[in-house]
């Protein structure tokens, strides 16, 4: 029996490691995505600052993910740090910035 609970929690704490790297990939893809204008206009930090913050959480996320050939040993403190870098990118200042949206691009060439 021990070894069947062994083998559940492993894979209860694959799946907590996969469901907290996609929420830092996540917010690493809304700060890239969001205009620098944003970020000013919303009186948060600026947009250097959180790409690099929420770059550095995904790959902590990466690097403690439990997959064999994958995982570089960061977990525990700083595994937790980095998904709650992600939820206060993602509670905080992913609301702020989405009003300032890019201009439409216009369409180039043609006529």
């Amino acid at each position: 029996m021990v070894p069947a609970i062994n083998s559940t929690i492993a894979w209860v704490f694959m799946l907590v490691g996969v469901v907290a790297f996609v929420v830092e990939v996540w917010a690493l893809i809304v700060a890239v995505r969001a205009p620098a204008s944003a970020y000013l206009a919303s009186g948060k930090q600026t947009k250097a600052l959180w790409v690099a913050l929420t770059a550095a959480a995904a790959f902590v996320g990466l690097s403690g993910l439990p997959l064999v050939g994958v995982g570089l040993g960061f977990g525990g403190l700083l595994s937790i740090a980095a998904v709650v870098l992600a939820g206060v990118f993602l509670a905080s200042v992913r609301p702020a910035v989405a009003g300032h949206r890019r201009p439409p691009r216009r369409p180039s060439g043609g006529w």
